[in-house]
């Protein structure tokens, strides 16, 4: 070997510059080449060869891991994942293929991605205007519960509800509309003592056999959400709206009503509709339902939604309808 083969910095003269167009197969041949040179040359020149082979080596594992055109890569790209631009088309096609239905054909899972979607880019959204003429038009949805019936349920809030996680919004909450689940007690005795927070109902509606009456493919696109809700009760008066955590809740009069107690905020559908505790009739159903609030001045009433749109008050251990409400 001639001492002209290499560089006087101690590199191979100018090979290095072309070794990302080499094919793998040169690569093996090159690193044959200087391994033979280091056993045969001196120490000096060696140690220069030493240097040279980790820049070759770090440049072959660049080409094979990296996207150059060694093994398990392509040529300007590698194979670990997509690109901005193919991440963004993916999105595209993925959106798309929600919001080219009506919402009324909306699947489970497409529900999910547009309050997915919805939560992450707000009225950005691809799927904002589909999910609020929704909710403004009162569309509904349905689902087959464990027993066989059919639980049916409608938009009426859009990013309204903090996860309980503290990463944002729910994107999507919606309420049912159907009075498929039996007619139920609040409590097993007549008192709203501990209010929502300390409900037989709440739970079981977020554990018990009401729960378990909803879905697995409906449970798993819940998302767990905070409600607030005056939870003193006994009739104290009003107490501090405390916090619960939730997947499956009533909602209170101020969610539907905007000005009665301080339980939440009023929902967008209830406040398109304009409903107030003086302008009821858009706050109608099929029939009367409870809501999660306690009536502040007596100790065994929960308040209730009539079928009319009014609100009046029930003894917590009376069975009525519950319209429970989720959030993707």
């Amino acid at each position: 070997m001639h001492a002209a083969a290499f560089s006087p910095r101690g590199g191979v003269a100018r090979r290095a510059a072309r070794l990302r167009g080499q094919s793998t197969i040169e690569y093996v041949l090159i690193i044959a080449v200087i391994s033979l040179v280091v056993v045969f040359a001196g120490p000096q020149v060696s140690q220069a060869v030493h240097n040279q082979f980790a820049g070759v080596a770090n440049t072959l594992a660049g080409g094979i891991h990296g996207g150059g055109s060694g093994l398990g890569g392509t040529s300007g790209g590698g194979s670990g994942g997509n690109t901005p631009d193919q991440e963004q088309k993916d999105y595209l096609e993925d959106m798309k293929s929600v919001t080219d239905k009506d919402p009324r054909d909306w699947t489970l899972e497409d529900q999910k991605k547009a309050a997915e979607d919805i939560a992450e880019k707000g009225t950005a959204s691809v799927a904002f205007p589909k999910a609020r003429d929704a909710m403004d038009a009162g569309t509904k949805f349905s689902t087959k519960l464990t027993n066989g019936e059919t639980l049916e349920y409608r938009i009426v809030g859009i990013n309204h509800d903090d996860l309980a996680d503290g990463s944002g919004k729910a994107g999507l909450t919606f309420e049912t509309t159907s009075p498929t689940l039996p007619s139920q007690r609040m409590n097993a005795t007549d008192t709203n003592a501990g209010g929502w927070e300390a409900s037989e109902l709440r739970g079981r509606l977020n554990t018990g056999d009401l729960w378990s009456l909803l879905p697995v493919e409906l449970q798993s696109k819940m998302e767990a959400v905070t409600k607030m809700t005056d939870n003193q009760g006994g009739g104290k008066g009003p107490g501090a709206p405390s916090a619960t955590t939730d997947k499956v809740f009533l909602l209170s009069t101020t969610e539907v009503y905007g000005d009665l107690q301080s339980d939440g905020t009023q929902y967008e559908y209830y406040a398109s509709k304009g409903v107030t505790t003086s302008n009821c009739s858009g706050a109608s159903s099929s029939l009367g339902h409870w809501t999660r609030s306690v009536d502040p001045s007596y100790s065994a009433l929960f308040r209730i939604v009539y079928s009319n749109g009014n609100w009046g008050d029930g003894s917590a251990a009376y069975t009525d309808y519950v319209f429970p409400a989720f959030s993707f």
